[in-house]
């Protein structure tokens, strides 16, 4: 595993990319949209900050009850399709929650427009989704297709029977979790596992995220 990716939003302020860099982060996922209309205020700044560096730059879009195809289309004017990107599919503190089924038009959008599946992002709420819509099989949604990004702050993370791997773990959200929970130039932040190799980071970024299947042999640790 490779602890050298994280993710920000407006909640971070990037005081100094150097020092990130020097750290030894690799990649950095900023939230990019969230709905229908909104723009993370940070994000274009600080693509500009973070491709200067040369560190690997992805964008996540924090889906919401409503249209989810428009909420693809939103994402996409404003993160491009040249970059990883990721469904963050959790509870809605402001509004209604995206359901399963809006998840799922929402990928399947995403891969009719840009040829290559998301990465869905997701921990508790995945679980209870795909348990309550009774899915226990791949073929009975179109999430199986996305690359797996778990959040979870234990000792290991244990992952939906859908996914015989994740991509990603979110092991700390900065507080929560196991260290280290910071990084220099940034200072608390999400944290995140990379099952794989540098090379293998670097190989599954220039591939847009389009397969998991770089991931190293290593099993998941668990399932749910």
């Amino acid at each position: 595993m490779l602890n050298a990716v994280i993710d920000i939003s407006h909640h971070n302020s990037i005081a100094n990319i150097a020092q990130v860099q020097q750290a030894g982060i690799l990649a950095v996922i900023h939230k990019a949209t969230q709905g229908t209309l909104y723009m993370d205020p940070t994000f274009s700044n600080n693509r500009r900050q973070i491709q200067e560096a040369e560190l690997l730059f992805g964008a996540y879009h924090f889906g919401t009850s409503g249209d989810p195809s428009a909420q693809a289309d939103h994402f996409l004017s404003v993160a491009g399709t040249d970059t990883v990107l990721v469904l963050d599919f959790e509870p809605n503190p402001q509004g209604h929650d995206m359901s399963l089924l809006e998840a799922e038009q929402f990928v399947h959008h995403i891969f009719t427009v840009t040829g290559r599946y998301p990465g869905l992002y997701s921990g508790h709420t995945i679980k209870e989704a795909l348990v309550t819509a009774g899915i226990t099989g791949l073929a009975q949604t179109e999430l199986s297709k996305c690359w797996l990004w778990i959040a979870q702050y234990g000792p290991a993370p244990l992952i939906p029977k859908l996914w015989d791997k994740w991509t990603l773990w979110q092991y700390t959200d900065g507080a929560a979790g196991n260290p280290p929970h910071t990084v220099d130039g940034i200072g608390r932040c999400d944290r995140n596992q990379f099952n794989g190799t540098s090379d293998e980071l670097r190989a599954f970024w220039l591939a847009g995220g389009a397969s998991p299947s770089f991931n190293s042999d290593q099993p998941a640790t668990g399932n749910e």
